[in-house]
């Protein structure tokens, strides 16, 4: 039988909690990874580092990547913001200095704070460092009228202390104070997975990541097949409250199921699905199991 990993030209790679909590690498990941035939994309939500600091992060523990191979939320918000207003105009932005760079490079201006005319937009993404002046400035320039773009809306943030406050926390500040719904770049919607699309030059990719609201939906949104890996944040008992057809394609306790062949299906209506999964992982170590819809 082959593995799981040869049916697939490319591994579109989620990286907080599949590949890395904050600085400690998920056991086995480097490994796992390390005998790919295949193309390794890695698509991130993190707005917070440039393409070149999330590769050299990846590097260091002990993964081949290059910033070529790195799609990240603040590449796609980019693309998104050159899309809906003209070149060259101001964008008002909440988050880091590489996501001023991204903004920069689509050919658009980059202001931490404004007087007198309004920003054509807003876009945010996270920053360890964003405070309330920050959220205020957004405040102010969205209800003023500027399109607001929103890198990714995760509620948290895995690290190796366990879940932080995600852009996502941040989004909501703004969004209460506002009454406004910014676009999203990020996973689970379409912008950043038609970007790693492009990037892979190849429809025969799979999705492989940890959070159900963000890989597992972002996968289905671009109707892709998605390996979930229980090394971050859902849980099997997470897959109670989805409906059949928002389960994900594979489940896995580890990156290791990429080498293996898949131990076994199950149906996606069955209703014990989430008791024959835990049985079928328990049962085959290292391997994975399909979900049939």
């Amino acid at each position: 039988m082959t593995a799981l990993r040869s049916e697939f030209e490319v591994l579109l790679l989620d990286l907080d909690g599949t590949l890395y909590r904050g600085h400690e690498v998920v056991p086995g990941g480097p490994a796992a990874l390390a005998a790919a035939d295949q193309a390794l994309i890695y698509v991130t939500n993190n707005a917070s580092r440039s393409a070149d600091a999330v590769a050299e992060h990846l590097v260091e523990l002990g993964y081949a990547a290059t910033a070529s191979e790195v799609v990240t939320s603040a590449q796609a918000a980019a693309h998104l913001l050159a899309s809906r207003v003209p070149a060259g105009a101001t964008v008002l932005v909440v988050g880091t200095d590489d996501l001023v760079a991204e903004v920069e490079l689509v050919g658009l201006r980059p202001v931490r704070r404004f007087d007198g005319a309004v920003p054509a937009a807003v876009v945010q993404g996270h920053s360890p460092y964003t405070a309330w002046p920050d959220l205020a400035e957004a405040a102010y320039a969205i209800r003023s009228g500027a399109l607001w773009v929103a890198a990714n809306t995760d509620a948290t943030l895995p690290t190796e202390r366990g879940l932080a406050p995600g852009n996502g926390s941040m989004v909501a500040a703004v969004r209460t104070a506002t009454d406004s719904e910014p676009i999203v770049a990020g996973k689970p919607f379409a912008p950043i997975m038609l970007d790693a699309l492009d990037r892979a030059g190849t429809r025969s990719a799979l999705v492989v990541g940890d959070r159900l609201d963000t890989d597992i939906d972002g996968a289905h949104t671009a109707g892709l097949p998605v390996l979930m890996v229980l090394t971050g944040v859902s849980t099997l008992d997470d897959l109670r409250k989805r409906p059949a057809d928002r389960q994900p394609t594979y489940i896995a306790d580890t990156l290791d199921a990429l080498n293996r062949p898949v131990a076994q299906e199950l149906p996606a209506d069955d209703p014990d699905l989430v008791d024959r999964l835990a049985a079928a992982l328990r049962d085959n170590p290292g391997q994975a199991v399909r979900i049939r819809a």
